[in-house]
């Protein structure tokens, strides 16, 4: 067996998982925790004859993962070593490791919370961070507290880039073990900024051409997604036409499991590989030959919008540990090479780690999980808690599919969902399709909403696929992903098996598509804006467009299975859906109808619509008109109108903003000034909004039209609202208007802040000090003004300006105005309002 550098630390592994029952071990790529540690923890005297449970992020690692610790000990996967994935097991009544994906973890703990017989539990690569590990994780740990005293449930994470110290402080101060660096050292070969407009596809093949020629040994290349793979394998092929000793294998979770093997095997000898892949690359395979890696820097991630209530594909930047994990893939089995499609100032930039899944990802089947273990977010360990605003939205989601009830709980429609392994939109759609008789439909439908779409560029209308996945000719053209949906379907049909069934009539009739479909997505129901247009409003309110013709789009109804968008879009893009028979909202899709009371201001009528609507979300099936209106409901009409046009809406006059203004200093003067006590109530327009029930709905009984607004007394109104003896404090705290030394009463402009005087020069001749206001707190801004009405000074400092500039100013001003008294002391000047100063 050669020897490996995580070889140096497992006696401390050892030791540490013999004393405590949390583990973290930092170890970065290839020094070959995924091979050696399950192998080394099976003797332990603690473990005894329990399993080992590793948790590997994806299915292609699980499976690589556990033939390589079979080939370790000679076997075949199945006898001491085997795995679980979904659609796939391989074990034996001998398996004492068990290589399984997390989401088949939450599953076994929901089925056996105690996991009896499991010794130790191993999250590999726990810093990709994946919703389903940090809820395998948080189930384990409550597990544990609840459940398992003797023999210890023990937790050893792994990974390569791992944040240990806080992930040690999350579980009671776990000990960490750091293994050394990689075995052989990678070089790196930056790329440069003034290329980072040139198109990914194209910067790549040009980089995986030179590396062939600069560098012995095979390539794996990181692109974000499928798409880009295709392209560039397409440019290599061309290029690469003459030199056929240079593989191209595309390495991604929905090819065929020969295609991966090829991409994952040795090149045959005298022969290179260039392997393009997406992320699934960076963790816990070996690519046999591989010493270059180029990488493009790019991934692509799924990013819930709580707003939309849609996950949308973002390409984004990859974070400093992924770039650490991928250039780490050079150097497992040789030194190696990366070269990086970006600059090294550029890398400074880049984050630190990736965001976790559970704070950016769709959490509808964290919740329908966590409703089912009986617990909330905040009374479990987690490294993140969910977002609340998300995990909020994903529980409105189960209780519109009827898994939780109106208290909240898990229902019994919600605890069948919730043992499906499925998103709970198509558990959902499955059990829904069962009790009708329709199984064979919702599995398939159910297969191909869970796989990536088998006719990708042939419409988007489901029916097609459905065809598709019954007809040969298309089976045998696209093997790989038409058989993984058919392997999807007959595990979903095993899985409905005797289930009890009041079958529909006309069970082959095409509309049952739409049917089942608009189970799963009761959100994303579409009506046609217009007739001659192809945009659809949606029932949850988005706007959603085919993004080329689509035959579709002569159905007035649709439901939309995959969307899109791009950020600051308006619409998303329709890429997978059905029509919609809107008869089903008689019958089986009655329980989406809701009558609503509508009563609402009518633009078009300038006057209030009072009608009933039968409604499916927030689109309208049909309308009545309302026999009688309730009052209360008339006044909410009409304050929601206000609410929506604003608060000018109301006849303010100038004279009662200044009111309004006044107050607002004096309120604004006691909370600077920490007075518990705020006497001055919030009159300010946003408090006014918030409030039009109380303050202003009384007053709106002989309104019907918009024209009658103006007619209201606003300033008696709103002048209520100040209680006795404010009224007369006002006026004296904050005043309309002050006396100048000229004798003139000079009007506050309290709409600007400070609250200005403007006043001419002259007519302050004798005042030392700046006039204050609100007890003296409040200086006030001195728009000082020549004889013209011109400002010359703005001040908050009257007796400096005398001080300091007054000589200036008076300079500049006897040039401009001669007729006018300019003395040289203002501060025993008579201020006067006229050209000269009354003779004594």
């Amino acid at each position: 067996m050669n020897s490996l550098p995580i070889d140096e630390v497992l006696p401390a592994l050892r030791e540490a998982l013999a004393t405590r029952h949390e583990v973290v071990l930092e170890a970065p790529p290839g020094a070959g925790k995924t091979t050696r540690v399950p192998l080394a923890l099976l003797n332990e005297p603690w473990l005894g004859d329990q399993k080992i449970l590793m948790l590997e992020p994806r299915r292609l690692a699980a499976r690589a993962a556990a033939e390589r610790l079979a080939s370790e000990l000679g076997e075949k996967v199945g006898e001491t070593v085997g795995y679980r994935i979904r659609l796939e097991s391989k074990v034996g009544p001998h398996t004492r490791i068990e290589v399984v994906t997390e989401g088949i973890l939450a599953r076994r703990l929901q089925d056996d919370p105690a996991l009896d017989g499991v010794g130790v539990v191993i999250f590999d690569e726990y810093h990709l961070r994946n919703l389903d590990s940090d809820l395998a994780l948080a189930l384990c740990v409550s597990a544990r507290e609840l459940l398992r005293d003797e023999p210890p449930l023990k937790l050893l994470l792994m990974s390569a880039t791992l944040e240990g110290a806080r992930l040690s402080k999350t579980l009671n101060d776990a000990p960490v073990i750091t293994s050394e660096g990689r075995m052989y050292p990678v070089s790196t070969i930056w790329g440069s900024p003034s290329l980072s407009g040139q198109h990914i596809d194209t910067r790549v093949t040009d980089t995986c051409l030179v590396a062939l020629n600069e560098q012995p040994g095979s390539l794996l290349v990181f692109l974000p997604g499928q798409a880009e793979i295709r392209r560039v394998a397409e440019s290599l092929k061309q290029q690469l036409g003459s030199r056929p000793d240079v593989m191209v294998c595309p390495l991604y979770g929905d090819l065929d499991l020969n295609t991966q093997r090829a991409a994952i095997d040795p090149a045959p000898a005298g022969s290179r590989k260039i392997v393009l892949a997406t992320n699934i690359a960076e963790t816990s395979l070996t690519i046999e030959g591989v010493r270059v890696v180029v990488d493009s820097g790019l991934e692509r991630v799924p990013k819930f919008d709580p707003r939309s209530g849609m996950t949308r594909l973002d390409t984004q930047r990859i974070s400093k540990a992924s770039a650490t994990q991928r250039a780490g893939r050079a150097g497992r089995l040789e030194p190696g090479v990366c070269y990086r499609l970006w600059s090294e100032s550029q890398h400074e930039q880049m984050v630190g780690y990736s965001t976790p899944e559970i704070l950016q990802a769709d959490l509808a089947g964290l919740a329908l999980q966590l409703a089912r273990w009986g617990m909330k977010p905040d009374e479990m360990t987690w490294l993140d808690q969910p977002p609340s605003a998300p995990f909020a939205q994903a529980r409105d989601l189960l209780k519109r599919l009827g898994a939780l009830d109106d208290a909240g709980q898990l229902s019994p429609h919600g605890s069948a969902m919730s043992e499906l392994p499925a998103h709970p939109r198509i558990a959902h759609l499955l059990i829904k399709g069962n009790s009708m008789g329709l199984d064979d439909l919702a599995c398939n439908i159910a297969a191909l909403l869970g796989e990536k779409d088998i006719l990708r560029g042939a419409g988007a209308d489901l029916h097609t696929r459905l065809s598709a996945l019954s007809g040969e000719e298309h089976a045998r053209r696209g093997s790989g992903s038409f058989q993984r949906v058919k392997q999807s379907a007959r595990q979903y049909r095993s899985l409905m098996r005797g289930r009890a069934s009041s079958p529909v009539s006309e069970a082959d009739h095409p509309r049952w598509v739409g049917c089942l479909l608009a189970f799963a997505y009761p959100d994303r129901l579409g009506l046609k804006r217009r007739a001659s247009e192809a945009e659809y409003r949606l029932s949850n309110g988005r706007a959603a467009v085919f993004s080329e013709p689509d035959a579709l789009t002569k159905h007035e109804w649709l439901v939309v299975a995959d969307l899109g968008s791009r950020q600051g879009q308006r619409e998303e893009r329709i890429y997978l859906a059905s029509d919609l028979d809107p008869a089903l909202f008689d019958d089986e899709l009655a329980d989406l109808v809701s009558s609503v009371d509508e009563i609402d201001w009518d633009e078009r009528e300038g006057g209030l619509k009072a009608e009933r609507q039968l409604k499916v979300g927030q689109l309208v099936l049909a309308t009545a008109p309302l026999p009688s209106v309730d009052e209360q409901a008339r006044l909410l009409a009409l304050v929601n109108l206000v609410r929506r046009k604003g608060i000018e809406l109301l006849p303010w006059t100038p004279e009662l903003r200044q009111w309004q203004a006044r107050i607002g200093l004096l309120r604004q003067l006691d909370i600077q000034n920490g007075q518990g006590d705020i006497r001055w109530p919030d009159l300010s327009d946003s408090h006014l909004l918030d409030t039009l029930e109380g303050w202003l709905a009384p007053y709106l009984g002989k309104v019907t039209r918009l024209s009658h607004f103006s007619q209201l007394d606003l300033s008696s109104i709103v002048r209520n609202l100040l209680p006795w003896p404010l009224p007369q404090e006002l006026e004296t705290q904050a005043p309309q208007a002050i006396q100048v030394p000229s004798g003139s009463n000079i009007g506050i402009d309290y709409l600007q802040h400070p609250p200005v005087l403007a006043v001419r020069l002259q007519e302050l001749f004798g005042l030392a000090e700046t006039p204050r206001i609100g007890h003296g707190k409040q200086p006030l801004t001195l728009h000082l003004l020549s004889p013209a009405r011109r400002p010359v000074q703005v001040t908050q400092d009257l007796a400096s300006f005398w001080r300091n500039t007054y000589a200036q100013v008076k300079k500049d001003l006897k040039g401009r105005y001669p007729k006018h008294f300019w003395p040289d002391d203002p501060l025993v000047a008579e201020a006067t309002a006229r050209a000269k100063p009354r003779k004594p």
